[in-house]
């Protein structure tokens, strides 16, 4: 069973700035607990009750678990633990991995985020560009946090494969990789068609909130503004939504 202490330091988890001097976060399920063991990442110790391992023996015979360590907790502690209303029985206490940050200008594609603060936004924007064969998204500081749950659980474990790397200069980072050859692409209600767009052999995609748009700074620095274009009375599309249709024609 868990101390005092130990419950506590595990449900402070559940806070960004916790995660963030701990470097550790929480992963929530048999699916995303599996998706991170196979990404490689290093499991300290998995949380469970007794009833949850009773009916699912064949989820603690995966080979992904043989070296991990495993805490029989009751119900009551994992709700505490858990960020969701029906916690599913299991939560994996993970280091945050430590990204080799590979030459960027070997991309193709790079995906840059300004001010997405919405943690489901975040999440399916990172599944989406996982999808379509992105390996490094930048963003601005005030993104919503990689390792914030809801961001693990709308990602599909998307968080796990890709490089996210959150630049204090923001701006400075995509003008050095301007510097190297990149074309921007900024994501906008008013622009040129992307269907009418011809891709440049190394983009970096930039989205912005739907709520505020791109930043007049943002706008600078971009080669081409485009927009999906609207064909219906809808005032804006979903940033997610939009991440898709972007990532699939450019």
């Amino acid at each position: 069973m868990l101390s005092k202490n130990q419950l506590k330091y595990y449900s402070n988890l559940n806070q960004k700035k916790f995660r963030l001097i701990e470097q550790k976060f929480l992963v929530e399920g048999q699916k995303l607990i599996l998706e991170a063991l196979h990404s490689k990442l290093n499991c300290e110790v998995l949380l469970t009750t007794s009833s949850f391992r009773e009916t699912n023996p064949s989820f603690f015979k995966n080979k992904l678990l043989n070296d991990v360590s495993i805490e029989l907790i009751s119900h009551n502690d994992l709700e505490r633990i858990s960020d969701t209303q029906t916690p599913q029985g299991l939560v994996g206490v993970f280091g945050i991995p430590k990204h080799k940050i590979q030459n960027l200008q070997k991309e193709k594609l790079i995906v840059a985020l300004e001010s997405i603060a919405d943690p489901g936004n975040m999440g399916t924007i990172i599944r989406n560009s996982d999808w379509f064969g992105v390996n490094y998204i930048i963003t601005t500081t005030d993104c919503a946090e990689n390792y914030n749950p809801k961001v693990i659980r709308s990602s599909a474990g998307s968080v796990f494969h890709l490089c996210i790397l959150e630049y204090e200069d923001f701006y400075g980072e995509l003008k050095l990789l301007k510097q190297n050859g990149f074309k921007m692409v900024v994501a906008d209600l008013h622009g040129e068609s992307i269907y009418n767009f011809n891709k440049p052999d190394k983009v970096i995609i930039a989205l912005s909130s739907e709520a505020h748009g791109p930043s007049q700074e943002l706008i600078n620095l971009a080669d081409h503004v485009l927009t999906i274009p609207r064909k219906g009375k809808a005032e804006s599309l979903n940033v997610a939504s939009a991440s898709a249709i972007v990532l699939g024609e450019v």
